[in-house]
């Protein structure tokens, strides 16, 4: 079959799902992933024939993408911050909003380890703890980011952690000697829980934040595929994982440390006054490219 044949074919397959243009690049992406193709290819060669053994790979994700399986898990991975992650339906598959989070916190944690530069040998490592991991994309970059700072990553699901430790940045650990995070179960709800780490430099969090009455809004490869427990809260208690964030950063950040969290842009005052009326001394909103409401930064 010619790649432009497939091309055609794939993009009308996905049409009723998503539109045109995003559908190419759907097609384009598994192209490169199975057959090794650029997403040029079918123009400076126009006569690019797909062997056999690609042929039936490519029919089987195809018939996964139009069931509405998003391209990340037929994959297996996404980009995030730069780098290639490791995905499957156990972890929110990573936004590129929150790459914004991480930016913050990479300068942060920065400014922090260079403050500490002048003592040598004898500096403390900048401490991060990372809630609601997930597949660990935000503990992974700010590892990779800040080489030396030592990042803990929690979450409930066995699965997610699994996801978080399975990241392969081996290259980069041994080039840079950064070290790899450490990932942790337990229940971010539970904040009073027994936890024999910290105290941090810095609490980073992305929890479940979208209500239930959001889900009319949404697409149905979200809804369908991915984990509804990192996605969704209650109507009646959509601040329930911002309370449990402020106490465990009442536990656990030092006396001049500081916290980001990703939060619902419609809940943005309110979510910020969580952590207000818990009594760290400022806080404030931060938004996004679009200027929506994308995080809050808070301190004790």
């Amino acid at each position: 079959m010619l790649l432009v044949d497939f091309l055609k074919k794939g993009i009308a397959a996905l049409e009723p799902l998503y539109p045109t243009a995003e559908a190419r690049n759907i097609v384009l992406m598994l192209c490169e992933e199975i057959i090794g193709t650029k997403n040029y290819t079918h123009i400076v060669e126009p006569g690019f024939q797909i062997d056999k053994k690609g042929e039936k790979p490519l029919a089987e994700a195809l018939v996964r993408l139009q069931a509405g399986e998003p391209i990340q898990y037929v994959i297996g991975s996404t980009e995030f911050c730069g780098r290639r992650f490791r995905v499957n339906a156990d972890v929110l598959i990573p936004r590129p909003e929150t790459e914004l989070l991480v930016r913050e916190a990479i300068k942060l944690a920065g400014r922090v380890k260079r403050m500490r530069a002048a003592y040598g040998k004898s500096a403390e490592p900048v401490r991060v703890l990372d809630l609601c991991t997930g597949s660990g994309n935000i503990a992974w970059s700010v590892a990779l980011g800040v080489p030396g700072t030592r990042v803990v990553g929690v979450d409930i699901s066995e699965g997610a952690l699994q996801v978080a430790r399975s990241q392969n940045f081996s290259a980069e650990l041994k080039q840079t000697g950064a070290l790899a995070p450490t990932f942790v179960a337990a229940d971010v709800l539970d904040p009073e829980q027994e936890f024999n780490y910290g105290p941090f430099d810095l609490i980073l969090s992305n929890p479940p934040y979208i209500m239930e009455s959001e889900k009319a809004f949404m697409r149905r490869n979200v809804l369908d595929y991915e984990p509804s427990g990192a996605l969704f809260v209650s109507d009646e208690d959509p601040l329930i994982f911002y309370r449990a964030i402020a106490r465990w950063s009442h536990r656990f950040l030092s006396p001049e440390g500081k916290g980001l969290t990703e939060i619902n842009e419609v809940l943005g005052k309110e979510t910020e006054a969580v952590f207000r009326d818990s009594g760290f001394s400022e806080t404030s909103l931060v938004t996004d490219f679009y200027d929506k409401n994308r995080f809050v930064f808070y301190m004790k």
